[in-house]
């Protein structure tokens, strides 16, 4: 699932209390809710998880292709895609071992990841 562990990121928050995600140090973090991050006007991932200590911000692939994405990751960058069309719409930037959106900067429609 798409996961945040910074709550202050979400819009239409809404809480719950949705069991626990296991971190890959074995360690768990509570799921406090769900929301969307982005807005309605560029980029908008939406069922969004706020998960309590999680630090980085995650999405996720199978979630992704669900919503009728394809994505295809190289050594350098990753491409979102639409399945049918096959449009890229975005284009990530892989640092270290990290593929990297920044929905902020984002400038194309609404994709409802």
């Amino acid at each position: 699932r798409h996961m945040t562990g910074d709550k202050s990121k979400l819009s239409d928050f809404v809480s719950k209390d949705g069991g626990y995600v296991t971190f890959g140090d074995n360690n768990k973090g509570k799921i406090m809710g769900e929301g969307n991050i982005g807005n309605q006007h560029k980029t908008q991932i939406k069922n969004v998880l706020y998960v309590d200590g999680l630090k980085h911000n995650l999405l996720s692939i199978s979630q992704l292709c669900d919503k009728g994405f394809k994505i295809e990751l190289n050594r350098n960058c990753c491409h979102i895609s639409e399945a049918i069309s096959d449009k890229v719409v975005h284009i990530c930037k892989r640092i270290g071992n990290i593929y990297m959106l920044n929905v902020e900067h984002a400038s194309f429609y609404e994709l409802s990841f």
